[in-house]
């Protein structure tokens, strides 16, 4: 990879993937999957703070690619607001199907069961399962790797959403990364060299932006 942040030597871009910020279902601990919910008071905030790291680091976002859901799409706006936005549907979230709505502090068995084992154990009947979702972040991520190498390109999603993404630039993760957790505004970025992606690297995990419990984060 060459070196965060900004722009390398060769003049060329890089890939950034956020989470977006905190809302509202998210602090009450629900399943928040597809269901529409914009950012609240901290998710602003988060995003704004994320817009500033970015600033801070010297990066400046060329193009946005969002999710449609609300939350993504504040987000985005928030941290790149002159940027060029596209929306795109691969970036949603994971459709949780029944299980939308779910109170994470009381999972049905089935869904406790495929918590603790993403990799061998498949998504109760009814949710996207996961290799589908590497799928559509990987045909995406293949459709704007000639744009990422040039500019700036940072993409606006969800939780599972992005590490489905970080599978896909990882092969040789195992399904590491769907046991991660992965905060509110928290970045990821890739390069691209000789036509390839680099292996995604935190360079933001949000610690030493805004205080909160590890509840808050989720």
């Amino acid at each position: 990879m060459r070196k965060f942040p900004g722009t390398g030597e060769d003049g060329g871009g890089m890939l950034y993937i956020i989470r977006h910020g905190k809302t509202d279902l998210n602090a009450r601990m629900l399943m928040q999957g597809r269901s529409d919910h914009p950012l609240n008071e901290t998710g602003f905030a988060q995003a704004a703070e994320a817009a500033e790291r970015f600033s801070g680091m010297g990066v400046s976002i060329d193009k946005v690619y969002s999710s449609p859901l609300i939350r993504a799409v504040q987000t985005a706006k928030t941290i790149a607001p002159d940027a060029e936005l596209v929306i795109d549907e691969r970036l949603i979230e994971m459709d949780y199907g029944p299980y939308e709505g779910m109170d994470l502090n009381h999972p049905a068995p089935e869904v406790i069961e495929f918590f603790m084992d993403f990799v061998n154990v498949p998504a109760p009947d009814g949710m996207e399962p996961l290799p589908a979702i590497v799928e559509r972040l990987g045909e995406f991520l293949e459709e704007i790797k000639d744009e990422a190498a040039e500019r700036n390109v940072l993409i606006s999603t969800h939780a599972i959403a992005m590490k489905g993404a970080l599978e896909y630039l990882t092969p040789d993760s195992g399904g590491s990364y769907w046991a991660k957790n992965i905060g509110n505004c928290d970045i990821y970025a890739a390069d691209v060299t000789a036509g390839s992606y680099t292996v995604p690297v935190l360079v933001d995990d949000g610690k030493d932006r805004w205080e909160g419990s590890a509840e808050d984060r989720r």
